[in-house]
């Protein structure tokens, strides 16, 4: 039997899954965006969380789950580094509509906008970094959200709170605990997952800022 560990382990894979993130997301920067820059009507709110999660998980979600019935892939998780790599263009493809219904359907502000964009460029990398390594697509995502938060904060000239940090920090690492307590993947594989995510949902909205 499974000890308490693993279970817990599991648990957040599952409620973290990286296609679950975008949508995470989505509600947390429309909240955020509402109360501390210009509101953003309720409907508009609705229609880019349902929109994010339809692009970036359901479509995405549903690929995967035909391949498994079919048995192209072992599992939603696709552990196999070597399954990886269709189910990524799938999610490259959704997340690709999804930066273009922001910026083109619905007009959104372009903090938000951009992170979408670094999470589109995110998949792409580790689509072609699996090619080769392991790296982990769980801490990826995680990455993104901070990336994400710490970009949004710069861009309406907000400190982060100490509380919102920890927060976020915190899953992070409870999530690198999570995937290494499985053994999914290796330190290495966790940290860059973990900095690629940051990296590419911060600084598209700078160049955005500074080009324009």
């Amino acid at each position: 039997m499974r000890n308490v560990s693993d279970i817990a382990a599991n648990i957040l894979s599952v409620l973290f899954y990286p296609l679950f993130i975008p949508t995470y997301g989505m509600i947390f920067f429309c909240r955020a965006y509402s109360m501390h820059a210009t509101p953003l009507p309720l409907v508009w709110q609705l229609v880019a969380i349902f929109g994010t999660f339809a692009l970036t998980c359901a479509i995405p979600i549903s690929a995967i789950w035909i391949m498994v019935r079919k048995g192209d892939i072992k599992d939603m998780q696709i552990e196999n580094m070597h399954e990886r790599t269709i189910p990524y263009l799938y999610t490259l493809f959704g997340f690709g509509c999804w930066s273009y219904f922001l910026f083109s359907i619905l007009h959104a502000p372009l903090s938000i906008s951009m992170i979408s964009v670094g999470a589109t460029v995110a998949i792409g990398l580790i689509a072609l970094i699996n090619r080769w390594w392991k790296i982990s697509a769980h801490l990826t995502g995680t990455g993104g959200f901070v990336g994400g938060l710490m970009a949004y904060c710069l861009s309406i000239g907000a400190i982060p709170t100490i509380g919102t940090m920890t927060l976020f920090f915190g899953l992070s690492l409870l999530m690198m605990w999570a995937r290494l307590r499985l053994n999914a993947h290796t330190d290495s594989q966790v940290s860059a997952g973990w900095l690629l995510g940051m990296i590419c949902t911060f600084i598209p909205y700078y160049i955005a800022l500074y080009a324009a």
